[in-house]
């Protein structure tokens, strides 16, 4: 027997049995996997040489053990990716390198919906009302603070509220007695026309139009009987055995 059929360590005759060569020189299996065999990465024994071994930048697996860090799936196979030193699949990179939504903070994909304001980013799903939780998806919202409310509710919980028809004023509207009107609901006591943007007068905390007023409520002068209105002044008017007359002098042929 010859020096060069046994293993370089134990010394164990090699003839006839499974061996690896180390520099040009034998040794038996239970050597290689003690002595020269690679420690996985991942589980940290020995890859022995009935193993399947996988290498990348220097490290060394167990084909079992090279899986994806976050979902452990098996890479042997398979497309992969490293990131401080750990390897992952595709679907588990992209999540990695993903924005995280607002709300849930859970990765946001690429390709799906979503929706940006202010330099944040939401799932479609979670950008929602702070009032009612509902998605807003394509509908108009408003904000109050940070908060974001759909149309609706924010209209429900901060618009003000028409004195005449009780309903909110989302837009324009007036402001008559130190209350709010819409403008189509600002209207004459007397005619119903709209007020808004037309002179008008008031009587016993009822506003009328300049034609209603003179037919409906003015005192007729009992000189020329023509209706006493705001063109005169009540310091311009006077009363005399309830008779009302203009200051303005009338003359009447006898």
């Amino acid at each position: 027997m010859t020096d060069s059929m046994n293993c370089k360590y134990c010394r164990e005759d090699l003839s006839g049995k499974k061996y690896v060569k180390q520099e040009e020189k034998p040794v038996c299996v239970r050597c290689h996997d003690k002595f020269c065999a690679n420690n996985c990465t991942e589980c940290r024994r020995p890859i022995g040489i009935d193993s399947k071994e996988l290498q990348h930048k220097g490290r060394y697996w167990h084909a079992d053990c090279f899986r994806c860090y976050k979902c452990y799936k098996p890479l042997a196979k398979e497309s992969f990716s490293a990131k401080d030193d750990r390897i992952m699949c595709g679907k588990c990179s992209s999540r990695e390198d993903a924005p995280r939504c607002h709300a849930c903070y859970k990765a946001i994909l690429a390709g799906s919906e979503n929706v940006e304001y202010k330099g944040n980013v939401w799932h479609e799903d979670c950008f929602t009302c702070y009032q009612c939780k509902k998605p807003i998806r394509s509908q108009s919202f408003l904000t109050k603070g940070a908060d974001i409310y759909c149309g609706p509710c924010h209209e429900k919980k901060f618009a003000k509220t028409c004195v005449s028809c009780k309903q909110a004023i989302t837009s324009g509207g007036v402001n008559y007695q130190e209350q709010p009107w819409h403008s189509e609901c600002f209207v004459c006591s007397s005619c119903r026309k709209p007020l808004s943007g037309t002179r008008f007068t008031s009587h016993e905390e009822k506003a009328f139009c300049v034609d209603c007023y003179k037919t409906t409520v003015a005192k007729k002068c009992s000189g020329c009987q023509n209706p006493i209105t705001g063109q005169y002044t009540l310091a311009n008017t006077r009363s005399h055995t309830h008779r009302h007359t203009h200051t303005q002098a009338h003359t009447h042929s006898l």
